[in-house]
């Protein structure tokens, strides 16, 4: 069982790793690209903050649900440096971050329901085409699935 580790104390980068379930190298990953950022002891080891804990699960589920390092990384940008995020700090980001999640799971739904039917593409192949997309209008909006991407035909 491994040993436990008191809130004031630093982690190493092995614990970090094994806390978080990430390979060592890639919490050097996320550290060259400004996700956490840990001081270093006299011997220039790392150490890590245990918030740098939640930090590295938030990139996770955000990485799992498709946020690109940059968004993670300017969302991870407003919390403070050199202290543990309060409360109000994650709450802050999570008011800011829920607009994104909002949009993609608006775009999921949309292509959950669409996929099997007219999707705005242009292609007019199936039959529902016609009425989701008649003449093609949507490519007024531009290329790609113009349906899934939150574009509408006015009636």
């Amino acid at each position: 069982m491994p040993e436990a580790i008191s809130p004031g104390m630093p982690l190493t980068i092995g614990d970090l790793a094994e806390r978080t379930g990430l390979a060592v190298s890639a919490i050097r990953f996320y550290e060259t690209k400004g996700l956490v950022t840990p001081a270093r002891n006299s011997g220039g080891q790392r150490r890590y903050l245990r918030s740098d804990i939640r930090r590295l699960s938030f990139v996770l589920i955000a990485q799992q649900l498709g946020f690109a390092i940059e968004d993670i990384r300017a969302a991870l940008a407003t919390l403070p440096a050199g202290r543990t995020p309060t409360q109000k700090d994650w709450e802050r980001i999570s008011r800011n971050f829920r607009s994104l999640l909002d949009e993609r799971i608006a775009r999921m739904t949309r292509l959950r329901d669409y996929l099997d039917g007219c999707i705005g593409c242009g292609c007019l192949s199936l039959k529902k085409c016609a009425l989701v997309n008649p003449a093609d209008g949507l490519k007024r909006y531009g290329a790609g699935p113009r349906s899934v991407l939150g574009d509408k035909l006015a009636r």
